[in-house]
């Protein structure tokens, strides 16, 4: 099959490997029909992700059709049509029982780190009856592309540890696919002002489109100084850093408000500065997480309903022996426009 595979920091290149076979009676073989990139695989690029060895194929988000399964998986059968989570889970062990999938002791995120992942044409899924989704009829694919990981991502790990409610302020900081997917999600809970801020024109565009009450196109101390000024000096109540570089953890620390919490979404190759001689006694708290998929049932129910159309994400399309092209176009964002694009096997 043909397969995207990591050949070390910078260095990626499209090439024949193996079919992938069940290994343990609880796998499945999924025939990938569509899959995506993420900013977490320009991290394994840039070297970020020590996990991910040389010569792992990419990838840990997609739709397929059930190839073949183990012994012991009982949910679904070959031929249906499956979202792959971008964490696995065997929903039996400690931190699986407190829903943390996460950091599942034999799953996680392994797909396209630990284990070789979705971006080939056939992916080996392990604890498939915990870490697949049947694809409800009737639902445009490509939307639910969006349900493997950008989208639970943004909600979990943006809106929900960030506390996002009735009233409240919000500031995003990054307006790439993750921050996007946080601005959608946290639309469920009508907040007073979701504020979106990037250096990026044409993205905050597309935020305002999204449902964006404010941009900045700023960074640093300007975007700061801008923030501060859309909330009369006060700040926001959940800063929401989605992009993982100092720079955009420091504005969030500049610009969350007494009692505020800031939630990190970002990947972080490199320390980042707290500044805890100011912010010791400001009330705040700060949340990391890495995505657990705990809401994905409920936000797949979300799209079926209409009620939010991840699709809007989507830029490009490709073909898999494009991929390259595709990697390319998504690295260059600010060039190409690029949201997610989809790649289809």
């Amino acid at each position: 099959m043909k397969a995207l595979v990591y050949k070390g920091p910078g260095q990626k290149v499209l090439e024949d490997r193996p079919n992938p076979e069940i290994k343990d009676a609880t796998d499945a073989i999924v025939k990938i029909t569509k899959t995506t990139i993420c900013g977490t695989d320009l991290h394994i690029l840039k070297g970020d992700v020590a996990t991910c060895s040389p010569g792992r194929i990419l990838g840990h988000e997609g739709i397929g059709i059930v190839e073949k399964v183990g012994t012991g998986v009982t949910t679904f059968h070959p031929g249906d049509r499956v979202l792959i989570s971008c964490v696995s889970a065997c929903g039996r062990c400690e931190y699986c029982r407190r829903g943390m999938y996460s950091h599942c002791t034999t799953g996680g995120w392994i797909l396209g780190n630990a284990i070789d992942g979705t971006q080939a044409e056939y992916v080996r899924i392990p604890h498939a009856d915990t870490s697949l989704y049947r694809l409800p009829d009737a639902v445009d694919e490509e939307a639910l592309v969006m349900l493997s990981d950008i989208l639970p991502t943004g909600f979990e790990c943006g809106v929900l540890n960030g506390k996002v409610g009735p009233g409240t302020t919000v500031a995003i900081v990054g307006a790439g696919p993750i921050g996007m997917a946080a601005l959608l999600t946290a639309q469920f809970y009508s907040p007073a002002e979701i504020i979106m801020i990037d250096p990026d024109k044409n993205r905050l565009e597309v935020a305002q489109r999204f449902g964006a009450t404010k941009t900045v196109n700023a960074t640093g101390s300007k975007a700061t100084e801008a923030v501060m000024k859309l909330t009369a000096g006060r700040g926001v109540d959940t800063a929401i850093e989605a992009v993982g570089i100092p720079a955009s953890f420091l504005t969030c620390e500049d610009i969350v408000a007494p009692g505020g919490t800031i939630a990190n979404i970002g990947v972080h190759g490199v320390k980042v500065d707290l500044h805890l001689e100011r912010l010791w006694s400001q009330n705040i708290s700060i949340t990391t997480r890495l995505v657990d998929t705990v809401t994905t049932p409920m936000l797949l129910k979300t799209v079926e309903a209409h009620k939010i159309d991840p699709a809007r994400l989507i830029t490009h399309h490709f073909k898999l022996d494009k991929i390259l092209d595709a990697y390319d176009t998504f690295g260059r964002a600010s060039e190409t426009r690029a949201m997610k694009v989809i790649i289809e096997a």
